[in-house]
């Protein structure tokens, strides 16, 4: 079952990554999955990290080491299919390329960018290949064809010279006097005509067959995918589901012929759908932008049957129409395309299709329950001695950086400073579960924030109640560290004066 397979392979992605974070033999993990090492688990891959990536930037550092390592596990594994292994490792490379950049993180962006182009080169390879080994194999074909051709086309001729002589001898045979003995023999002639006209009946059929390249299967099928359907809503969007998936179970039916369109209707300018752009590229599905979407609520419902009830009048070669949505409001729709002699398929999460949709529909096509996020594992350090170490301290330091780019706030930093409850406020904007994640380097946020700014530009007033630029110093201002100092200074000179008074 679809469901039960699509289980199996989240947890063998789950397996993979839990032993590849602890810094286990994956191997024996490979090898006893080959048949799980597919194009599938390359677009799992993709869409599943790439989710965590976005709703948890905090891990998203240690998890891409992880998953750069169990990429070039992958890639060096001779085992199964090379292609489809080339496949997850690639897929793997340029999910990670998202978080680490050029910028942030230029060594490891550098090691990524050489393990995808050899991966690049390699796959380039097998291509090459695999044409290469199509065109023999059609040379081959087309050989045999022609060489069953010209048999077929000899055996042909004999059978016309074969039915030449037995219509000249009934022909003699019907001038001479009847008797009980040559209307026997007629009898048996006419018998052998009628096979040997039946013969060269078949045989004219193949030939013809033979010389006519494959039949070309028609494009008889449209799919409308309504993507808030699938997301179930936009609060909240869920995206574990598979597109690749459900157009494969499409493709397996005996209705589907060979698919000729295919839109998705959303508000593409959603950020949080681009983790949808790879597969939609990747299957040729036409993304159909609704503007003001979140705040017409049908629109997008609206369009779809706008489109599909044009199609069915100006495509007379469609005849199967895929509302891909449980929507009940689509039941109406699919009643009109029965009047206009189409085939309606439905295909929806099992229990949340409305039933008068369902009752009305030629087929429905379950999807999968939404899967269990990879929230759950847990991602432990490769190693101790990497640079991605401590991510609360390196996401702090970045979004203290941003303070920069904000015109108001450089202005702010070079004038007088910003007050530390203001920058409480936007580090727990910019970072989920900022208090919680500190507080390990810290019992307050003072203490957190001197270890963040260490070697930065950025500096505690001398009062520990601001942020200032560093090069306000040259200016009259003192960081908190030239605050020890002074005292310092200070309370040395009087020290002096106690020692000197002391002698008098």
């Amino acid at each position: 079952m679809p469901n039960e397979a699509a289980n199996q392979e989240q947890d063998f992605l789950i397996d993979l990554l839990r032993a590849t974070s602890q810094n286990q033999e994956v191997y024996p993990i490979l090898q006893h999955n080959l048949s799980k090492l597919n194009d599938d688990l390359a677009l799992m891959l993709r869409k599943r990290v790439g989710d965590r990536f976005a709703k948890e930037p905090a891990i998203a550092i240690n998890l891409a080491r992880v998953i750069i390592k169990l990429s070039t596990i992958i890639q060096g594994f001779e085992q199964g299919n090379p292609a489809s292994n080339l496949e997850i490792a690639i897929a793997g490379y340029e999910i990670v390329l998202s978080v680490v950049t050029h910028e942030a993180f230029p060594k490891e962006w550098d090691i990524v960018q050489q393990a995808l182009a050899t991966a690049y080169q390699q796959r380039q390879q097998i291509l090459s290949r695999t044409i290469g080994e199509v065109r023999e194999q059609t040379v081959q074909a087309q050989s045999q064809i022609n060489t069953l051709t010209e048999q077929l086309q000899e055996e042909l001729e004999q059978a016309k010279l074969q039915i030449d002589d037995f219509k000249t001898a009934i022909t003699q045979l019907k001038q001479e006097e009847m008797n009980s003995e040559s209307s026997i023999e007629i009898i048996s002639l006419i018998a052998e005509f009628k096979d040997l006209k039946q013969r060269q009946i078949r045989v004219e059929q193949f030939t013809t067959t033979a010389n006519v390249s494959p039949k070309t299967e028609q494009f008889n099928t449209a799919i409308f995918y309504d993507i808030e359907n699938l997301t179930m809503g936009r609060s909240n969007p869920n995206l574990n589901f598979s597109l690749k998936q459900i157009q494969t179970n499409l493709e397996n039916t005996s209705l589907v012929n060979k698919i000729a369109i295919q839109c998705a209707y959303a508000d593409w300018s959603d950020s949080r759908l681009r983790l949808l752009k790879n597969e939609i590229q990747e299957l040729g599905i036409e993304a159909i932008q609704i503007f003001d979407y979140s705040h017409k609520r049908n629109a997008a419902d609206m369009q779809l049957a706008i489109d599909v009830m044009e199609l069915a009048q100006s495509r007379p070669t469609l005849q199967v129409f895929v509302i891909v949505s449980g929507d009940g409001a689509f039941a109406a729709l699919a009643k009109k395309l029965h009047e206009y002699g189409k085939t309606v398929i439905g295909c929806a999460y099992e229990g949340q299709i409305n039933r008068i949709l369902r009752s009305v529909c030629d087929r429905f096509i379950p999807i999968p329950s939404p899967q269990a996020k990879l929230e759950d594992i847990p991602i432990n350090e490769v190693t101790n001695n990497s640079s991605l170490n401590d991510d609360i301290l390196v996401v702090t330091k970045k979004a203290l950086q941003e303070l920069k780019q904000n015109i108001e706030q450089l202005s702010q930093l070079k004038q007088g400073g910003i007050y530390l409850p203001q920058i409480h406020n936007i580090l727990r904007d910019k970072i989920p579960a900022f208090d919680q994640k500190r507080k390990k380097h810290g019992k307050n946020l003072t203490s957190f924030l001197k270890k963040v700014i260490e070697g930065t530009d950025i500096c505690l007033s001398i009062d520990n109640n601001k942020l200032i630029l560093r090069e306000m110093l040259t200016r009259g201002s003192n960081c908190s560290s030239n605050k020890s100092l002074k005292s310092l200074t200070e309370s040395s000179s009087n020290f002096k004066e106690i020692l000197v008074a002391g002698k008098t």
